[in-house]
């Protein structure tokens, strides 16, 4: 930390960083053990919507045990895609936890990605078989391609079925995440295929108010786990009301997206990641148990990892420094 200055980190910055999935896994361990604990401070996320479906939220926490504090400004617009425009863009600003001074600014869309593949996998570990070998990935973007190397860095994958309306997103991601994590992956032509055959089911489409969801009762087999990273939008009703044990990464996020129009039919959380990693309610009890997480993103795995990016950066002379 230098006085009177800041450290700019760009996207590319950020991404040359290159924090590892295993790294960034524990980092969100440790937070979420302090939350379950009690000490971690994190007001619901408020925010604008310029747009259908779209969202600018203001995302701030503050984790003692990790002397990280600040706050993330991100926005979510679905409708960028067709745009050619990236659908999560934001900043993120890292305070100093005695003084309260800025020291880093850096794009939050890395970050935003890789620890929400993160969160998926931290919950697998405490949800999931852990000799789950298979993976169904339905929508084949950034989210689809995080939360597979996350589960990769976790459970020995072996295989995993993939699905996308856009046949060519699908056929990039089968040749780009086979090779990069040495696994077998299949492409199907329907959402089904994926589900049915898969340990650990991640859904990562765009996150809408009133969708048309494709996961029916019975697709999601007993003892396998799903990540809905897109809440309720690939899950109709029947196939939520036949899980076993839902979570969530936080109970008044929860509450409040419900009161706003979302998880209408969902059953309620019975416990969320913090009380799972500080051992306050129980994991997976059985071996055909269904389970689900319903992570909804917080300002925590962000300041989770973020100071590590800082401190890496810093180590390797990436980035520039600014004035304040």
């Amino acid at each position: 930390m230098r006085e009177g200055e800041i450290l700019y980190l760009s996207r590319a910055d950020v991404e040359a960083v290159a924090l590892d999935m295993p790294a960034m896994i524990e980092l969100l361990e440790t937070a979420f053990r302090e939350k379950g604990e009690g000490r971690v401070e994190m007001p619901p996320k408020p925010g604008i919507h310029t747009q259908p479906d779209a969202f600018i939220h203001a995302m701030p926490a503050y984790i003692p045990a990790l002397h990280a504090a600040g706050i993330k400004w991100v926005s979510g617009y679905p409708g960028n895609q067709v745009k050619g425009l990236p659908y999560i863009t934001g900043l993120l600003i890292l305070n100093d936890e005695e003084t309260g001074l800025p020291y880093s600014v850096m794009d939050c869309t890395w970050i935003t990605a890789y620890r929400t593949g993160a969160a998926t996998a931290l919950s697998a570990k405490y949800l999931a078989r852990l000799q789950s070998e298979t993976a169904g990935i339905l929508a084949c973007g950034v989210q689809g391609r995080t939360n597979l190397e996350a589960l990769a860095a976790v459970f020995p994958l072996r295989r995993a079925y993939v699905f996308d309306v856009d046949k060519g997103r699908q056929q990039r991601y089968a040749v780009e995440m086979g090779a990069k994590l040495g696994i077998e992956i299949i492409e199907v032509d329907e959402p089904r295929k994926a589900v049915v055959a898969s340990d650990l089911v991640v859904t990562s489409g765009p996150i809408l108010k009133h969708p048309a969801p494709a996961i029916e009762a019975d697709w999601l087999q007993p003892g396998a786990f799903g990540s809905a990273v897109d809440f309720d939008s690939y899950w109709q009703p029947g196939a939520m009301a036949r899980i076993d044990r839902i979570t969530t990464d936080d109970h008044d996020q929860f509450r409040y997206y419900r009161s706003v129009g979302y998880f209408g039919q969902t059953p309620d959380p019975y416990a969320d990641l913090g009380e799972l990693v500080a051992g306050t309610k129980p994991g997976r009890q059985s071996a055909d148990e269904r389970t689900l997480a319903i992570n909804l993103g917080l300002a925590l795995d962000d300041m989770a990892v973020a100071p590590e990016v800082y401190r890496r950066a810093v180590e390797r002379g990436i980035g520039t420094w600014l004035p304040l």
